[in-house]
């Protein structure tokens, strides 16, 4: 059995790149990923990349922050310490909003961004994980899983024929910078 992981096949243009996925997907060929410089509009649809469950997280995480917010100040000002201030009532729900509003939204941007950080694994210290260095200069790859897909002289001639400028095969499944 053969080492390599992934074959890569390397564009120069953005549109080629879009013609080799239509004509792997043409022949049930699985593609593992693609890799870009910049965004591709329609590339999500084109691979059936499912919606991203962040917004989910999101609203968690901004009702954590009202439940947090409003908890806080109940506690101070009600329950802990109540004051009579002006003959107001100690728990004045409409000056609660104004807290409880940059609570939620506090939780809800901080813990937006530690979901983020956590989901694609940029944590500090790791290794970035690129297939190939020039996917982030000026490269377009398409990468297609050599394990699913057992006829890599089909692959190869497909993603030529698409005008591929390069075609390797890795063994590793992410390069290091080293």
């Amino acid at each position: 059995m053969s080492n390599t992981k992934y074959i890569l096949g390397s564009f120069a243009d953005p549109d080629d790149m879009m013609h080799g996925i239509e004509k792997l997907q043409a022949n049930n060929i699985s593609i593992y990923d693609c890799f870009t410089p910049m965004p591709i509009h329609g590339i999500e649809a084109k691979l059936g990349v499912k919606p991203s469950r962040l917004p989910i997280a999101a609203f968690c995480f901004g009702a954590l922050g009202t439940c947090l917010g409003f908890s806080l100040l109940y506690f101070t000002m009600a329950h802990d310490w109540p004051m009579n201030i002006g003959g107001k009532p100690s728990l004045p729900l409409p000056n609660f909003v104004p807290v409880t509003f940059e609570v939620t939204i506090l939780l809800c941007a901080l813990g937006m961004v530690a979901t983020f950080f956590f989901r694609n694994h940029l944590f500090p210290g790791r290794t970035p994980r690129v297939m190939d260095l020039r996917a982030s200069d000026d490269r377009f790859i398409i990468a297609v899983d050599a394990h699913e897909n057992a006829d890599h002289a089909l692959v190869e001639s497909l993603l030529k024929d698409a005008g591929a400028v390069e075609v390797k095969y890795n063994e590793r499944k992410y390069v290091s910078y080293e």
